[in-house]
């Protein structure tokens, strides 16, 4: 059921950032099973490429002409646990040695509440630094959509939206 008062709103939002930042200490840890215990079945990740428009087109900055997607990602369930799965091996030609990975999620709102559905926006910095001299930090935002399920709630949906139209890293192995 949505908030029907600002200190619910407030305690939902409070409940959601736990949930966020908790994810996020589970992937830095490399914790990547019980990261996938908060995943939906049916969760879908997506990270589209942005484009460099000129002023009067910026709301289609993340879009191709036809409408369609271009994705640096475009991840469900099974491939997320396929990876997860492959790092498990120890034989991973770019997580091996394993990265350093620190993410920071900030900013965190709920933009619309529908019953023990929450989406909500973000802003992030992942910093991954690999060996003696790579190191990538991305930066963007992020739009979650978790959906409760009893006590619970799992990662329906994450749609993450890089500030940067080229990527500068050598590879997308982390979870984002």
């Amino acid at each position: 059921m949505p908030p029907n008062n600002a200190l619910d709103r407030l305690l939902l939002r409070a409940e959601i950032e736990d949930w966020l930042l908790a994810e996020a200490d589970l992937l830095d840890a490399r914790r990547f099973r019980d990261w996938l215990a908060l995943l939906h079945p049916d969760v879908r990740v997506a990270m589209p490429i942005a484009r460099n428009l000129s002023p009067g087109l910026l709301e289609r900055e993340e879009r191709t002409q036809a409408g369609r997607d271009l994705m640096w990602v475009d991840e469900g369930y099974a491939t997320l646990e396929q990876r997860v799965r492959q790092l498990e091996t120890g034989v991973h030609w770019a997580e091996e040695p394993a990265s350093r990975i620190t993410r920071i999620v900030a900013g965190i709102r709920l933009l619309e509440v529908e019953g023990d559905r929450v989406l909500a926006g973000c802003r992030f910095v992942l910093h991954r630094n690999r060996l003696e001299d790579e190191t990538d930090v991305l930066i963007g935002r992020r739009r979650d959509t978790l959906l409760r399920e009893g006590e619970v709630w799992r990662l329906l949906r994450r749609e993450v939206l890089l500030d940067q139209s080229v990527l500068q890293a050598k590879n997308l192995t982390m979870f984002l």
